[in-house]
């Protein structure tokens, strides 16, 4: 097998002239050829990587579940994403990635989520007394405001208390920025030689480094600290089959791709729900009636996940329209066929999410936001893969209860102690970075509301 050509093609001059268009939105583009060409295209990255991009469900599920052994994750993880955030869950393969799998998939079980709710809880509430300060001076783009309400949770759940504010300000700047410089990497690699000889690519190492040597310090103080029921704890605990543990810089690549997993999802998933809920008062009403019968005034905590029936698909309902990993990147191992779609041995293939959650085939009126597609029973009723929040097969999201009792903690204490609307007359539109993101933020009007701010208080 060593063609491609039954698969429909975007010419490389094509594509090569669309790639600044791929650089600003990649998912408009994709969506454009997915309209012309089908479901299963051929195209060129940045006019020189040849990819086949697909959302037939088919070919997904083929690619991610079935035969899934065929395909390792793309240089856009391992060599771009490995250079600034080293070997772990994210950047490895093989043996290597099952077994680092198991041992931090003990980090997310039941018993350790009830116990990092609690360190969720108290980080919100230290995020929170800093965001009514940041309201109380008018309205607030709320994107960046989540990002930092979710970082601090997420760096907390890694690293307890200790972790200080103006090291967890290095570090989600240094991961937000270094994210940005891997997707123009990737989509303009034609621009590679210009980032090395103008110093870009140096510049971004050296905050790599800057921010390693951070968690390294807290790292190398809890080697003599009393345990702890965060999940640097569950790391440092883990044992391989001969006993050994993980090294010091294992642990720091491991700690640093969980933050950069573990907290932008969440960020984006809430901007967009806020948006979604400010014009959709009926849904708002009845999502704040769930919490109040759920939770009375107490904080949301772990067990009350299930218990929220109609929020979480609300939630499911916004992780389609703005799925936060837009795209699940492959590359085949060996020769592969799928139906009519030929897959030889070292072609990049290219789940776009965004378009599989988009196509009018499996999502009737695609655009509207509508809850009822999660009803309980309604998922037997559409194809398998075509709905990838979390990506899908054995490279899943392993983080993927923790995002959610995030979001919902996070979402319950918001809709409760404020109302808010979105500022009129902004552009709101997505980016596709490595997540996807609001490009231009959302600007939003919160007020705390009284009544609700006092019962919870």
């Amino acid at each position: 097998m060593t063609t491609s050509a039954l698969i429909p093609a975007v010419s490389r001059m094509r594509s090569l002239a669309d790639s600044r268009a791929m650089a600003s939105n990649p998912t408009q583009v994709l969506s454009q050829y997915s309209a012309e060409l089908g479901d299963t295209f051929r195209f060129y990255l940045g006019g020189i990587k040849e990819a086949i991009v697909t959302i037939d469900p088919a070919v997904i599920e083929h690619v991610l579940k079935a035969n899934a052994s065929n395909y390792r994750k793309s240089e856009i993880q391992v060599k771009r994403m490995g250079h600034f955030l080293g070997k772990g869950l994210l950047t490895t393969e093989g043996e290597a990635w099952k077994t680092q799998r198991r041992l931090i998939q003990k980090g997310f079980d039941r018993k350790q989520l009830d116990a990092l709710a609690i360190i969720m809880q108290d980080s919100l509430a230290d995020s929170l007394r800093d965001f009514d300060a940041q309201i109380y001076n008018g309205p607030v783009d709320i994107y960046p405001q989540l990002m930092k309400i979710t970082f601090a949770m997420v760096a907390r759940s890694l690293f307890g208390a200790r972790l200080k504010d103006e090291d967890i300000e290095l570090v989600s700047r240094t991961i937000c920025d270094v994210q940005e410089f891997i997707v123009k990497q990737t989509l303009q690699p034609y621009l590679n030689p210009w980032f090395e000889v103008s110093g870009e690519l140096t510049k971004h190492e050296e905050m790599r480094r800057s921010a390693d040597a951070v968690l390294m310090e807290y790292i190398k103080k809890r080697r003599n600290e009393p345990p702890a029921l965060d999940l640097l704890q569950t790391l440092m605990d883990a044992r391989y089959a001969d006993g050994e543990g993980m090294s010091d810089e294992l642990i720091l690549s491991e700690s640093m791709q969980l933050l950069v997993a573990g907290h932008e999802t969440s960020s984006n998933a809430l901007s967009w729900l806020l948006y979604l809920l400010s014009s959709r008062p009926e849904t708002l009403e009845r999502v704040r009636q769930e919490f109040d019968e759920v939770l009375g005034d107490a904080p949301l905590d772990h067990a009350d996940v299930t218990k929220c029936v109609y929020t979480t698909q609300v939630i499911q309902e916004g992780l389609r329209l703005y799925p936060p990993f837009w795209m699940v990147d492959r590359e085949a191992i060996a020769d592969d066929r799928i139906g009519d779609v030929v897959i030889p041995a070292g072609s990049m293939v290219i789940v776009h999410v965004y378009g599989a959650h988009h196509a009018s085939k499996h999502w009737p009126n695609p655009e509207t936001f509508d809850t009822d597609r999660f009803i309980k029973g309604n998922e037997k009723l559409r194809a398998p893969f075509t709905y990838l929040p979390f990506g899908g097969g054995p490279r899943g999201c392993i983080g993927n209860n923790y995002a959610m009792l995030q979001v919902l903690m996070i979402l319950s204490d918001l809709l409760r102690k404020y109302d808010f609307q979105t500022v009129p007359h902004q552009v709101i539109e997505e980016q596709a970075m490595v997540i996807l993101r609001p490009r231009h933020g959302i600007r939003m009007t919160f007020t705390k509301s009284q009544e609700r701010a006092a019962s919870i208080a």
